[in-house]
């Protein structure tokens, strides 16, 4: 299928917190998942994409961990549920950094905490307690001498911002004022940014038809179609500029002037119903290929011209189990198996890590797979799938490490290049998922490793979704994983015979 294609991702580039080195682009990771990736899984995909900057929402422990001494750096978040206790007592507050950041320092590289996520418009009742919760967090980072390593900050929605164009008109709701002038004040002495969800999609499905769709999506624009601020004069050509600006500017209406912004979600849908028909495949690659390329040339906006505005694309997998409009499954830059969803647009993004993965990606066994279903797999794939198992073989080339996932891997991935990589040929039955990173080990080469690629065969017919296992393949079972079913036993009794 023309969705499943495969992705240059990128990014790895430092962050600032005065504004003035290179931006990054980062990815957020959210698992409403049916399918959801181990850890191990999703470090793996970060790796083998080069990315090197994540925010979580939460600080789930067994990721946190996964990532240790991989030198990714992670952004955690106190949930919203959590921050009524944290805001109302310092002791809360502390228990939640000793248990969720510092028992994870240094070996995960841990640089910021957010606060609660759109608290302002999201959970209101919240809003007078986030500013002493945020202040309660940096008081435990302190104490534990990390608040020079760990930035604390809270995400806000640009719907905060009133008036927001021209930009230089632009201002926070003045409801919230009591909130913003103490946090914004907080963030100058702590030398933090204010985290600011941009997300042009929705601007301009709201406006109406008075955004154009290529104002949204970054695309040219003649001169006579740029927008200008009127008072500064001031060209824009895209919607994003123009939000980040509308920011600056409210900050200054607060007599604020050198908070930086990092864009903490951006990004496009890439599916939608029937109200949503500029949710594509086609809009979403157009609009992250283009904000990749604008961040990390460093363009800064029209007001900061030069100036870093690091953002965290929104976000890394579709997350199926997320309720409202269909859009809110399709974000991710690839599917729960690793699939990437479309290929990102790359070329002329300036200085950019890009994992070249064209021809180059692999099929593995998941490591928190159950043995048992890893066996039958094993098993078809080495009989009706016709896959050349003969490497796994004792003595052979790929016979060590000797155990099921190992010999899987082996397996699934010789099938899934055998059919030209087709999609659904990295399923059996859930215990598969695709990677980019080559499990060539040794002198163990993986078929499609290094140009090589297995022939396809005659047929149709993908790896097992509801088959059975069978086949004549003793030399592949393990004491750990043995296939012990009566259908097995007749299969090798027949085998014997022949």
């Amino acid at each position: 299928m023309a969705l499943l294609l495969l992705l240059f991702f990128m990014l790895p580039l430092s962050i600032s917190a005065s504004g003035s080195g290179d931006a990054f682009i980062g990815v957020n990771i959210g698992l409403d998942i049916s399918d959801v990736p181990g850890p191990t899984e999703i470090v793996a995909l970060l790796k083998a994409q080069g990315i090197q900057h994540v925010r979580l929402y939460d600080a789930d422990r067994d990721l946190l961990r996964a990532l240790a001494k991989t030198g990714i750096r992670v952004t955690v978040s106190v949930p919203n549920d959590q921050l009524l206790g944290i805001g109302q007592s310092n002791a809360t507050a502390a228990n939640w950094v000793n248990r969720n950041v510092i028992a994870h320092v240094p070996a995960t590289n841990i640089t910021a905490i957010c606060v609660g996520s759109e608290v302002l418009t999201t959970l209101p009742n919240a809003a007078p307690i986030l500013v002493s919760a945020i202040n309660f967090i940096h008081s435990a980072l302190v104490a534990a001498n990390l608040d020079q390593q760990i930035k604390v900050s809270s995400p806000h929605s640009s719907s905060i911002i009133l008036d927001s164009f021209p930009p230089s008109q632009a201002f926070f709701n003045r409801t919230w004022n009591t909130v913003m002038v103490p946090m914004l004040n907080f963030l100058q002495t702590t030398g933090s940014y204010l985290m600011l969800n941009v997300y042009p999609y929705y601007d301009y499905q709201q406006a109406n038809d008075a955004i154009p769709l290529d104002y949204a999506l970054f695309r040219p624009l003649p001169p006579n179609k740029e927008a200008v601020d009127s008072n500064t004069l001031l060209h824009y050509t895209n919607v994003f500029d123009a939000v980040v600006d509308a920011a600056y500017f409210a900050m200054s209406d607060l007599n604020f002037t050198n908070i930086p912004i990092v864009v903490t979600e951006s990004g496009w849908p890439s599916k939608g119903d029937s109200s949503e028909p500029d949710a594509t495949v086609d809009n979403a690659n157009t609009y992250n290929s283009n904000l990749i390329r604008h961040v990390l040339n460093n363009t800064g906006t029209p007001k900061h011209p030069g100036i870093a505005v690091s953002t965290y694309i929104y976000e890394l997998y579709n997350e199926d189990l997320r309720s409202g409009p269909f859009s809110e499954k399709n974000w991710g830059l690839f599917y729960a198996n690793g699939e990437p969803v479309y290929t990102l647009h790359l070329t002329g993004a300036g200085t950019l890590f890009a994992n070249d993965t064209t021809n180059q990606t692999f099929c593995v066994a998941k490591s928190n797979a159950d043995t048992k279903m890893l066996q039958a797999a094993l098993d078809w794939a080495c009989g009706p799938g016709k896959v050349d198992c003969s490497p796994l073989l004792q003595g052979q080339t790929c016979y060590e490490p000797d155990n099921v996932v190992s010999h899987s891997t082996y397996a699934f991935n010789a099938y899934y290049q055998k059919m030209d990589k087709s999609p659904g040929s990295c399923d059996f039955k859930g215990v598969a998922s695709i990677t980019t990173t080559d499990p060539s080990h040794g002198s163990c080469i993986f078929p499609g490793s290094h140009g090589r690629k297995g022939t396809r065969v005659n047929g149709t017919s993908l790896a097992p979704s509801n088959s059975s296992s069978s086949g004549c393949l003793p030399q592949y079972y393990y004491n750990d994983g043995f296939f012990t079913s009566s259908l097995g036993l007749v299969v090798l009794l027949l085998c014997a015979v022949m």
